[in-house]
C-alpha cells in the first residue's frame, strides 16, 4: 500500500504535466520536484535511504548531462532544442528508472513525438524542423511505460 501512493502520484503528476506542457509550453518545477520526491520516497521505503540517495545522484547525474547537451546544441544551432522543464523532467526520471532506464524512457518519448509529427504531417498540418512540439508529454509517456516494463521484469 505505501509503495502504491509514490506510483499513484507519478501517474497523476505526469498526466499534468503532460496537460500543461501541451496547453502552455512548459513543465511548471513543482511537478518535476512532486515526480523527485515521489520516487525518492518510494526507493526509500523498498530499498533504503542508501538507494533513495544513489537515485538523487543519479538524477543529478543525468539531469547535468542533458543540461550540457542542451547548452552544446544552443552553441552550434542558435536554438534551443529542448526546454529546462524537460532536462528537469529527465533528471527526476532516473530517480525512477536509473541511469540505465533513461536511453528507454528516450527512445518511447521520441518514437510517440515523431509519430504525432507524422500524424499532423497526415492530417495536413505543417510540420518543418522548426514546427515547435512540447516533448514533456512523451516523456512523461516514456517514463510511464519504462517504470512498468521494470517493475514486470522485462527490462532491467
Amino acid at each position: 500500500m505505501i509503495t502504491a501512493a509514490p506510483l499513484a502520484l507519478l501517474y497523476l503528476a505526469s498526466a499534468l504535466l503532460a496537460w500543461i506542457d501541451l496547453r502552455r509550453g512548459i513543465i511548471p518545477d513543482w511537478l518535476n520536484l512532486t515526480v523527485a520526491a515521489a520516487g525518492l520516497v518510494r526507493a526509500a521505503v523498498l530499498d533504503g535511504w542508501m538507494t533513495a540517495l544513489g537515485g538523487g545522484c543519479e538524477g543529478l547525474v543525468v539531469g547535468a548531462v542533458v543540461w550540457l547537451l542542451r547548452r552544446l546544441y544552443f552553441e552550434f544551432r542558435q536554438f534551443q532544442g529542448l526546454g529546462l522543464g524537460d532536462v528537469k523532467l529527465l533528471a527526476a526520471s532516473a530517480i525512477w528508472v536509473g541511469i540505465a532506464g533513461v536511453p528507454m524512457q528516450l527512445l518511447i518519448g521520441s518514437l510517440t513525438a515523431l509519430a504525432t509529427a507524422g500524424l499532423f504531417h497526415l492530417a495536413g498540418r505543417t510540420v518543418t524542423r522548426q514546427t515547435s512540439l512540447p516533448f514533456g508529454p512523451f516523456l512523461a509517456l516514456g517514463l510511464l511505460v519504462t517504470v512498468t516494463l521494470q517493475q514486470e521484469g522485462l527490462i532491467g
